[in-house]
């Protein structure tokens, strides 16, 4: 039996897939499967994956229907109790499966553990040391760009990058799988999130090390399609995550930042964009259904309210 299922959603990824596929291939477990899940690509993707590494199990879909619905279409195939969720444009060290493995079953409560993600092209700078959500609206990459040497304690985190994170298969089951109304963006956040609200645990495990080129599929940090995305995103993430007074208790603190990031993308020339994001993140939010509230989890409604503030410092000292 498998231990764990490597999911991998492609899109036009011609360029990373013989790196991360190769670094798959000299891993220090052996009971596991990859899972290409490629999402209509025109670049000849599955036929060189079919040619190259004939033991990776490829699902076609017939056209790009983003991040959220290809790796939920790889967890529902996947044959092992433990999911790991890369991105295509990574690179991992041999005994990468191994020490998120050994990470994950050390915390019973665990819903995932995030990887220490580190910058493909500067070795030295870290990419993401688990991510965070705070009160302001805000989502963000911890240690983004630190010195290598930071962030090595293996510590709670508010929810995993989902570009190099494993996940207990069961738990999709309770709390529900990638919301692929998001499409791409946030989706990480927003699963992390109903996990916690469940009174599950996000880690981030410091020893499982994955190189990362960034932006391999959307082709840039800042651009249209990933600001009106993000935006949108953001609302929906806060109107189904949150319950009417927890909104209400944070509106001060969403209304600056939400502020602040029109400001940003307005001298970056994409204020529309984020404008427009908003507003359909407004339409979406009006018909989807928001997470149910019980009073048994308000003592984690309380935790993840603290957490909120407290990553407000935590985004700025970083």
């Amino acid at each position: 039996m498998q231990e764990v299922s490597v999911i991998i959603p492609n899109y036009n990824g011609m360029a990373y897939l013989d790196g991360v596929l190769a670094s798959l291939e000299n891993q220090t477990v052996r009971n596991y499967e990859v899972i290409v899940v490629d999402n209509g690509s025109s670049d000849g993707s599955t036929p060189f994956i079919a040619g190259s590494y004939p033991w990776v199990h490829i699902i076609e879909l017939p056209e790009n229907f983003g991040f959220s619905r290809a790796v939920n279409e790889g967890i529902y195939a996947a044959a092992a109790p433990y999911v790991l969720l890369l991105n295509n444009d990574t690179e991992v060290e041999p005994d990468f499966l191994e020490e998120m493995l050994a990470a994950i079953k050390r915390h019973e409560k665990a819903f995932s553990c995030s990887a220490r993600m580190i910058q493909f092209h500067d070795r030295d700078r870290l990419d993401d040391a688990g991510n965070y959500y705070n009160a302001l609206g805000w989502a963000f990459a911890r240690g983004k760009g630190k010195d290598i040497h930071a962030f090595e304690k293996e510590e709670k985190i508010f929810a995993s990058c989902a570009g190099a994170a494993i996940y207990r298969k069961k738990i999709f089951k309770e709390i529900g799988y990638f919301d692929e109304e998001h499409f791409a963006y946030l989706e990480d956040t927003d699963v992390g999130f109903r996990a916690r609200i469940q009174g599950y645990e996000n880690w981030y495990a410091p020893k499982a090390k994955v190189y990362h080129v960034g932006s391999g599929t959307s082709g840039s940090r800042y651009n249209q399609f990933k600001t009106r995305y993000s935006s949108r995103n953001n609302v929906y993430l806060i109107y189904k995550n949150m319950p009417f007074l927890q909104i209400l208790l944070n509106l001060p603190f969403l209304t600056v930042g939400f502020g602040i990031k029109i400001l940003f993308f307005l001298l970056k020339g994409m204020g529309r964009e984020y404008l427009a994001g908003i507003k359909n993140g407004l339409q979406i939010s009006k018909k989807e259904r928001k997470v149910p509230f019980s009073m048994k989890n308000l003592p984690n409604y309380a935790k993840i309210q603290i957490e909120l503030w407290v990553n407000i410092v935590r985004r700025f000292l970083q």
